[in-house]
């Protein structure tokens, strides 16, 4: 999921669009995005809209719900509850109690599939706690930066790169804990093209499976930053090729190109393929 376009659930003309679209994931948000009076309204269309999608369509299926403490999570939960649901977008957790409070709630539904949960780090405390928050539940698929709340009350400068570099940093290490991905969040000035990459680009040099898009123009973005190069799969393919004949020896480490590679490496290689045949770029 190299990119991720939010979608706001108050907007059923936008849905379709967003499907055809070339995100790999949607973010149909019935949080921030949705007006306190549209909310019964919105999760009523975005739950007739999910039953509706034919199985194959190819992307995957995120749900922001409200938080756990406001009159609308549960509702929002069984309304979206459907066969193409993928993952609920739990926004603002504060502790691991509130993961598991939302696992919970998931297992009361019975979800016809296995529906995990990406936790949104964007506070303080939620920062603080972001492996804790990782490894609460089975269910938990990825922590996610939310940047708007995580610093815009602190009077953080949200362009300073360094700072963001090093709570990405944080939260991969967190995830890392847990063998669960992170994904980067929102980058709100949309027009600014090269921003947007050198984001995206410090984000993949830290492990991450993509990012974030508020608007179209930032998919095609994320998908060339996420996408492995020709030379990562180049070298990719040596190590795996070579991991074969050093594993017929009993060799465990070994060089390719000039680098020593073990174990780590080798997956790392495994998972480069892998993502470039599912994209389509080798056989």
């Amino acid at each position: 999921m190299r990119s991720k376009l939010f979608v706001p659930g108050s907007r059923p003309e936008l849905f379709a669009k967003a499907m055809a679209s070339e995100a790999d994931g949607l973010s149909f948000d019935l949080e921030d995005a949705v007006d306190e009076s549209r909310k019964d309204e919105a999760r009523e269309l975005l739950g007739e809209f999910l039953r509706g999608l034919e199985p194959g369509h190819g992307k995957t299926i995120i749900v922001r719900v409200n938080g756990l403490d406001t009159r609308h999570f549960e509702k929002d939960l069984a309304a979206v509850m459907c066969d193409e649901l993928d993952i609920v977008n739990l926004p603002k957790p504060e502790s691991p109690d509130d993961i598991r409070r939302c696992a919970a709630a998931l297992d009361r539904l019975d979800p016809p599939a296995e529906v995990g949960i990406l936790a949104n780090i964007e506070s303080p405390r939620a920062y603080r706690l972001a492996a804790e928050i990782a490894t609460a539940s089975p269910r938990i698929v990825g922590l996610q930066a939310g940047w708007g709340d995580l610093i815009e009350p602190l009077d953080i400068d949200r362009y300073n790169a360094p700072m963001i570099e090093t709570c990405l940093l944080h939260i991969r290490i967190a995830a890392g804990e847990a063998g669960v991905w992170a994904y980067d969040g929102a980058y709100a000035n949309f027009r600014d093209v090269e921003g947007y990459k050198r984001e995206a680009e410090a984000a993949r040099r830290l492990g991450y499976l993509g990012k974030s898009c508020i608007h179209p123009t930032q998919v095609p973005l994320a998908n060339a930053v996420f996408r492995p190069t020709d030379a990562e799969i180049a070298h990719s393919l040596k190590v795996v090729e070579t991991a074969r004949e050093m594993s017929a020896k009993g060799i465990g480490a070994f060089t390719v190109n000039g680098k020593m590679v073990d174990g780590p490496f080798i997956r790392r290689a495994e998972a480069v393929l892998a993502l470039a045949r599912r994209l389509e770029i080798i056989p």
